[in-house]
């Protein structure tokens, strides 16, 4: 199965970053750490034959408009994640949780090209399990989050409907993560500042421990 159809949007990603935070366009962005890497892995995934789009700012793609997996940059690694991990198999032990409390995402973590190409026999086993899942119209069993949202941090939503938009971009991990640290602090003001020093964090689209 091959697909090999990409997407421009990606080219300005590779090129420039995803333009989420202000390191975007200059050479200090994340993904001209694994130039190779990103596009490596990217050829995999097209190879598998699924759509390739943009969401959040990366490459993301898509099965019959279903979201499978996502490339991207990060500090320490890049990355091939999938959307619904928890449902595959991982017959090599490969995949990891994002964050503790991710419940759905799993994903495969990259500091050199070498292992991509070792890996991609079995990468592509595992995006074309993926896909078989969404074939089947499997579904996570996602615990959805007992913590009531924090008025510190409803109050930031009110104010910047980006956060807002980008806090529920994330998985329900992470968003779970977010709302017990923030409230955890026992005084408002500190649940402010723990707010407002995490809020570029959740812009980029990354979890508390990213």
């Amino acid at each position: 199965m091959t697909n090999n159809i990409m997407n421009s949007k990606v080219d300005k990603y590779l090129a420039e970053g995803c333009w989420r935070c202000p390191l975007g366009g200059t050479l200090d962005c994340k993904v001209h750490k694994w130039p190779e890497e990103l596009e490596k892995l990217r050829m995999i995934v097209l190879d598998c034959g699924l759509t390739e789009e943009v969401k959040w700012g990366v490459p993301c793609y898509t099965f019959q408009k279903s979201n499978v997996a996502i490339v991207s940059a990060f500090n320490e690694y890049c990355s091939l994640s999938f959307f619904k991990g928890a449902l595959l198999k991982d017959a090599y032990n490969i995949l990891e949780k994002p964050g503790e409390n991710t419940q759905a995402a799993r994903l495969v973590r990259f500091t050199n090209v070498q292992k991509i190409v070792e890996l991609e026999p079995v990468l592509k086993d595992y995006i074309n399990e993926a896909i078989e899942v969404e074939k089947a119209g499997l579904k996570v069993n996602v615990k959805k989050n007992p913590e009531p949202i924090p008025e510190e941090l409803q109050n930031k939503f009110d104010e910047i409907p980006a956060l807002k938009t980008a806090f529920e971009a994330l998985t329900p991990g992470r968003q779970r993560a977010y709302i017990l640290y923030f409230s955890q602090a026992k005084q408002s003001k500190t649940r402010v500042s723990r707010i407002e020093k995490h809020m570029q964090q959740i812009l980029n689209g990354q979890g508390l421990n990213d």
